[in-house]
């Protein structure tokens, strides 16, 4: 009989894999002797590791077909870089090959990352978006489970791959959040949150609370039996038809039922929540009169949203700072969706234009209607106006889940996309972090203007300086060495994502030549669409991802096939 539990969370890595896997069966593949280490942090004096820290490996679980992959929160603070990124993209993109081939194959992401590593920034941003994208796909063929363990937990856009999956299993000692304390407290000051109370943070991230609002299927102790015994029980249950990310109805409910001019509580929210989940017993929803106020709200968003649709706003009762309108681009039906400020926005983080709790559960509202709405005939196409300076930074935020807003819109996009939505991302502002990931970086194609105030970015640039303990001459300095951390939207085009960088336009005052312009190139685009694959593949095949813009992307994800059987 066992009685000395082992810890899970004192395990590196590698013994977290093997340790999942059934006894015997661990296979590493693309490991520390292959020597696929980031070529982006030495040119930066940052000593590289073999493995990148991420562990990829192959094996059984429950004498079924799987694929491990465990993030080393040692290295880098578990941050996701080029490499690092594509280990886990690819090896869920081959995980998904088996599964559409008739093998059957179980997918297990061990988490234990701040995000997007700041030192490759948009290769982080890259890397998470096709993340998601393959968990999405990889949902209709088998539960794709995830684990928070502890030590760092889950945060930044990897809180919305946590958010994607099938099933969450968290220790007491996991956290999981959208922003980390220390960057809200950058963002916003510490009287929003207190970076140095581990109480607050705890009581507003931690795996218990997690549990009772809703946003984890089960807390487990700190404990490898424990978790493998979770783990097979997830997929002896099989696929989850509704996976929480596309839960939009209850999590639109329980924002409804919150005052934010109000306090409100871990205990409030957890009482809520169980009202809400109480079929014989639904808690009351005061719907809150929402004051149409553009007074000091104009963007470029909302610019581009005008001149494309000739309309200024949704319909009363709606988010006011999420538009959406549907018009006729030639014979094709399209839906524009923008996110823009509200000064008179419930939640006072997201006044300005960021992605917050109400923004990312209504761009999923909006994208599921025209997936519901056109099951049965022609797809309408889904363009994603960008202009967004961040995500929302604040307490509440965090307390109800921010980062699973998020992931609801980074799943409603890519769902319209698998079922043959062309999706069109129009970058005209800013494209910041996990407002970007939620808002754009699902898409089939992406054009951006060719400005010198459209940006591409994981971090504004005081938090990335705190974060990474540099100066912001530093981080300048820095760009010069890896154009991923640079800002500006050329740099960004150099990666090979960007499907056209559109010249010629007038960014801030169009016109009805820029708009006729614009609207030229969104044809061309969904043309493109129409007659290609649906996943993100065409931005690894664009000429300057191959002349050396994803060099390290494209040279783990072959090394990854050739090992993978």
């Amino acid at each position: 009989m066992k009685t000395i539990k082992e810890s899970f969370v004192e395990l590196d890595a590698r013994s977290r894999a093997k340790a999942v896997l059934d006894k015997g069966t661990f296979r590493e593949i693309v490991g520390p002797f292959d020597q696929l280490e980031s070529p982006h942090l030495a040119p930066q004096g940052i000593v590289p590791q073999s493995d990148d820290g991420v562990i990829v490996a192959r094996g059984t679980i429950g004498g079924q077909s799987a694929v491990v992959v465990s993030i080393e929160g040692n290295f880098q603070g578990g941050g996701i870089g080029e490499v690092a990124g594509s280990k886990i993209a690819g090896a869920f993109e081959l995980a998904l090959r088996d599964n559409e081939a008739g093998i059957r194959t179980r997918p297990v992401l061990l988490f234990d990352t701040g995000g997007v590593r700041l030192q490759e920034a948009n290769y982080g941003l890259l890397s998470i978006a096709e993340i998601g994208a393959a968990i999405v796909a990889l949902r209709k063929y088998v539960p794709v489970a995830g684990v928070i363990p502890g030590k760092i937990g889950s945060f930044g856009g990897m809180s919305i791959t946590a958010g994607l999956c099938s099933a969450l299993i968290m220790t007491r000692e996991g956290r999981l959040g959208l922003n980390g304390p220390e960057v809200i407290e950058q963002e916003a000051g510490i009287e929003e949150f207190d970076s140095a109370d581990r109480q607050l943070i705890w009581n507003t991230i931690g795996g218990a609370q997690r549990l009772a609002a809703g946003f984890v299927d089960e807390l487990v102790e700190d404990d490898v039996t424990a978790i493998t015994e979770a783990l097979k029980v997830v997929f002896e249950k099989g696929n989850n038809d509704k996976p929480r990310s596309s839960q939009v109805e209850i999590y639109r409910s329980l924002l409804k039922a919150v005052n934010p001019s109000q306090p409100l509580t871990p205990a409030g929210l957890q009482e809520i929540w169980r009202q809400l989940q109480d079929k014989n017993n639904r808690v009351e929803i005061t719907e809150t009169a929402l004051i149409s106020d553009e007074s000091g709200s104009e963007s470029r968003g909302r610019t581009w949203f005008k001149a494309l649709t000739g309309r200024s706003g949704p319909e009363a009762g709606e988010v006011l700072s999420v538009l959406c309108a549907d018009t006729m681009l030639g014979k094709e039906r399209v839906r524009y969706i923008a996110v823009v400020p509200n000064p008179s926005s419930r939640f006072p983080r997201a006044r300005q234009g960021e992605v917050g709790l109400e923004e990312g559960w209504a761009i999923a509202q909006y994208v599921r209607e025209a997936v519901e709405e056109d099951e049965d005939g022609d797809r309408r196409v889904i363009v994603a106006i960008v202009d967004v300076p961040s995500q929302a930074y604040g307490y509440r935020e965090e307390l109800l889940g921010i980062h699973q807003a998020c992931a609801a819109a980074v799943d409603a996009y890519a769902t319209a996309r698998l079922v043959g939505h062309p999706v069109i991302a129009l970058i005209v502002g800013n494209a910041i972090s996990g407002a970007f990931l939620s808002h754009g970086l699902q898409a089939n194609r992406i054009l951006a203007l060719n400005d010198h105030d459209v940006n591409v970015q994981a971090m504004s640039k005081q938090s990335a300086a705190r974060i990474t303990r540099r100066t912001i001459q530093e981080l300048e300095e820095a760009t010069k060495k890896v154009p991923a951390m640079a800002y500006d939207i050329q740099s960004f085009a150099t990666l090979g994502a960007l499907h056209e960088l559109i010249d010629g336009v007038n960014a801030d005052t169009p016109g009805d030549g820029d708009c006729d312009r614009i609207h030229d190139k969104l044809s061309e685009a969904i043309m493109s669409v129409r007659s290609a694959s649906r996943d993100l593949s065409n931005r690894l095949l664009s000429p300057e991802a191959q002349n050396g813009g994803r060099a390290a992307s494209i040279q783990v994800r072959k090394k990854m096939a050739e090992q993978w059987i």
